[in-house]
């Protein structure tokens, strides 16, 4: 029974809690992130390069291959060539590129918003009231500044 209580305990702990957060949270940004990457910006920096597919970049490492019909990587491990497929690490470049300046900038933002936090000093406290021994010194000096 110990064993039970003290895995409840750890994975209850506020840092393991958060961590699942992320980890979840992480993979939904990823996902979204992917989506950005391969639908939206590869689309224009295809556009802008003249329509050159980063993903199906390769160099055909067995000259005795043939690749029937179009040169694809696809067409190249299809046809059982040895390919050095450059073009996917370019993609997973940029993918990590992309994410590393979400990542950035969400952080930046939350810094941001964080020191407005703490530019916005807190009250001072009021001094505490004075006893009643401090108060009587008190009245006891001004009747001895009177005479």
């Amino acid at each position: 029974m110990g064993f039970v209580k003290e895995f409840k305990e750890f994975a209850m702990k506020g840092n393991v809690m958060d961590m699942a957060v992320g980890v979840i949270i992480g993979g939904a940004f990823g996902k979204i992130v992917t989506s950005l990457v391969n639908d939206v910006l590869m689309p224009l920096i295809s556009k802008v390069t003249g329509g050159v597919d980063f993903t199906n970049l390769f160099v055909n490492l067995s000259p005795d291959v043939v690749i029937e019909g179009e040169q694809t990587l696809a067409a190249a491990k299809e046809a059982g060539a040895s390919v050095l497929a450059y073009g996917q690490f370019i993609q997973n470049i940029v993918d990590f590129l992309i994410v590393a300046f979400c990542i950035f900038l969400m952080i930046k933002g939350m810094n941001k918003l964080n020191k407005k936090k703490e530019e916005a000093p807190a009250p001072a406290p009021e001094p505490p009231a004075p006893s009643k021994e401090e108060v009587l010194l008190t009245e006891i000096r001004d009747l001895l500044k009177q005479k």
